[in-house]
């Protein structure tokens, strides 16, 4: 128990434990206002995500950072957006919540309806329509494409994956991280 520092927790006077939680919360809070910044700045709802699965290799392995910018409301681009046959894009199917990477293999757009993706991963034999909506054969760019990869760091999410399949290890790392921010301060 002392090792971890909890005997100096109940040594401190309300007001310096006060002080202690509000710092913890300004680091919390910062992180979230620069993840929103971010989000601003690349207008894209989720500017980094991690790879999940191998279905992207040998262009991405599971467990990459990828950083996202969406090319969907560029000002200077041309009528059509950005988006080009064979760009790496990150999309949210309607009605699931894990985003997909996948790499654009044909686009369709008439005179008067929206971009239409057709995508696959890689390392899969077929296309993605079984991963679209219900009836749904392509990908709708403004509504479904959340950004296009424009850069990554390797392996750097592999802690993402870990705390996402073992649950005990989120709660485990938050106690971790609290009682250092309190013994720091000692």
């Amino acid at each position: 128990m002392d090792a971890l520092g909890l005997s100096k927790l109940r040594h401190l006077k309300p007001r310096q434990l006060l002080s202690q939680v509000l710092n913890f919360a300004l680091i919390l809070s910062t992180a979230f206002m620069l993840w929103k910044g971010l989000s601003v700045a690349t207008d894209s709802p989720s500017p980094i995500v991690v790879v999940l699965s191998g279905s992207m290799e040998p262009a991405f392995q599971r467990g990459d950072l990828l950083f996202l910018w969406n090319r969907n409301l560029e000002l200077d681009s041309p009528p059509t957006p950005g988006t080009r046959v064979g760009e790496i894009v990150v999309y949210n199917v309607i009605g699931k919540d894990i985003p997909i990477v996948h790499r654009v293999v044909r686009k369709h757009q008439g005179p008067k309806t929206p971009l239409h993706l057709l995508t696959k991963g890689d390392n899969n034999h077929a296309d993605d329509t079984e991963l679209y909506a219900r009836g749904r054969w392509y990908l709708d760019r403004e509504k479904e494409v959340i950004g296009s990869v424009v850069g990554y760091v390797p392996f750097v999410g592999y802690v993402t994956i870990m705390l996402s399949e073992h649950p005990w290890m989120k709660t485990a790392l938050l106690g971790i991280m609290g009682l250092l921010v309190i013994v720091q301060r000692e």
